[in-house]
């Protein structure tokens, strides 16, 4: 079921490295707005504070990560090759970047020009790299579940952010357009649409090749992607045309999908065959129990009625799926993908004469393991501050700058680790040839 690997593709390590490298900036940028909007962030999940944290995480943390995985995924995995990868990367980067810094300041000030600011950026930045992606895998066979999970995630990235413009230009420019409406929407294409699809499409292969598990099973890699993506619009067209029950339906199959793959997830973890387990799996596990515990609260305040009316459910749903879920698996692959990245390259560039460090050399465990419990830390206070606020909000806010401090810190060790190296295989290189 996994795709075949084809490391002599991958674009060159700056593609993918610059986005890695700037998404824990805008996690520690998500603590510093806990610490300086303090309990009343949590009020309600439409404060201006708690919309500004939610695109924090989603465009400046999740966006990077997403896409610079994307960078490498496309040309190793399903061997769809980006034209001028790196000429790609810098634009995209150039653009997503500045966008999300104004969406975020658009939402705490709701200046329109910001709004106008932020949707020419991203727009562009996504534009750009949709096309190039497409390009790349136009005419590409879906002969696996990766192939076909990455074709289904540009276009479920392309809604998410249809959907999001159509709610920056509304508040721009202060139009009647139905908010609530648009902005669950928008939350159910990024949600099923773009993250779990890319999760599901990187999970097929990343799971059982760095955690040693069997295969996913194959009424899971050939009818879940399908399945889901298909709900998603069946919900999105019943609900635009106003058809309350179907639409409520639709809703919680989606919902139910995204507990299905986290389900599943949990099992083969637990049919690893690691003698130990590293902190990629412990990533994995807190994620897909988190993902799987914001499906049984969404699904619960559906049914329950004092569930349904309790004030805090979205803001603890939403917690639980962005930060224990998301944020928690792509650090997870993150701890996997750079060292992996340093590793390759360096053994190409070495030319079979100077070999490369080993990947436990890039990273230690050590360091990798201090810093994941940081994070744990962190998305167990965001969790309390949401019930809790004026306890909570202001040790969440400070160990979230901690963590991804670190986080940020491991990834710039294994960067030095890539450039020292590089000195030391280009004298090791040039010396004889100088003789």
């Amino acid at each position: 079921m996994q795709a075949l690997l084809s490391f002599e593709q991958a674009p060159p390590i700056s593609a993918p490295l610059r986005f890695f490298l700037t998404a824990p900036l805008f996690a520690m940028l998500a603590g510093a707005l806990l610490l300086y909007s303090g309990p009343e962030i949590f009020a309600s999940r439409w404060t201006p504070a708690a919309l500004a944290l939610t695109h924090l995480i989603t465009v400046g943390f999740m966006l990077q990560v997403m896409l610079g995985a994307m960078q490498q995924l496309l040309p190793v995995v399903v061997g769809a090759n980006l034209a001028r990868p790196l000429q790609v990367a810098t634009m995209v980067h150039a653009a997503i970047t500045p966008g999300a810094l104004f969406l975020a300041a658009a939402f705490l000030t709701y200046e329109p020009l910001l709004f106008w600011c932020a949707v020419a950026f991203l727009a562009t930045g996504v534009t750009i790299f949709v096309v190039a992606a497409a390009r790349a895998l136009y005419g590409l066979p879906s002969t696996n579940p990766t192939t076909r999970g990455l074709k289904l995630s540009l276009l479920g990235l392309s809604v998410t952010v249809f959907f999001g413009i159509l709610l920056a230009v509304s508040l721009g420019l202060s139009l009647d357009f139905p908010l609530v409406q648009m902005a669950d929407l928008h939350l159910g294409w990024g949600f099923m649409a773009w993250g779990c699809t890319l999760l599901a499409a990187a999970g097929f292969v990343v799971v059982p090749m760095f955690q040693l598990t069997p295969d996913y099973p194959a009424w899971c890699g050939r009818n879940f992607l399908i399945a889901a993506f298909g709900a998603v619009s069946l919900w999105t067209m019943a609900d635009l045309a106003g058809w309350a029950a179907p639409a409520a339906l639709l809703a919680a199959v989606v919902v139910a999908s995204g507990a299905v793959f986290s389900m599943v997830t949990l099992h083969i973890l637990r049919l690893s065959k690691r003698a130990k387990r590293d902190a990629s799996h412990h990533f994995w596990t807190v994620a897909m129990s988190s993902a799987l515990a914001a499906c049984a609260l969404w699904l619960a305040a559906r049914l329950i009625v004092s569930v349904g009316e309790w004030q805090v459910w979205p803001l603890l749903f939403g917690a639980l799926l962005l930060f224990g879920c998301f944020m928690s698996v792509m650090m997870g692959m993150l701890y996997k993908i750079v060292p992996f990245l340093v590793w390759l390259h360096l053994q190409n560039r070495g030319r079979g004469r100077v070999l490369a460090p080993n990947m436990k050399k890039v990273l230690s465990q050590t360091r990798i393991d201090r810093q994941m419990w940081a994070h744990f830390l962190a998305c167990a206070l965001l969790l309390l501050s949401v019930v809790w606020p004026a306890w909570f909000v202001f040790p969440a806010g400070l160990v979230l700058i901690i963590a991804n401090g670190w986080l940020l810190r491991n990834l710039l060790s294994a960067t030095a680790v890539y450039r020292n190296h590089l000195v030391a295989i280009e004298a090791a290189i040039v010396r004889p040839v100088e003789e």
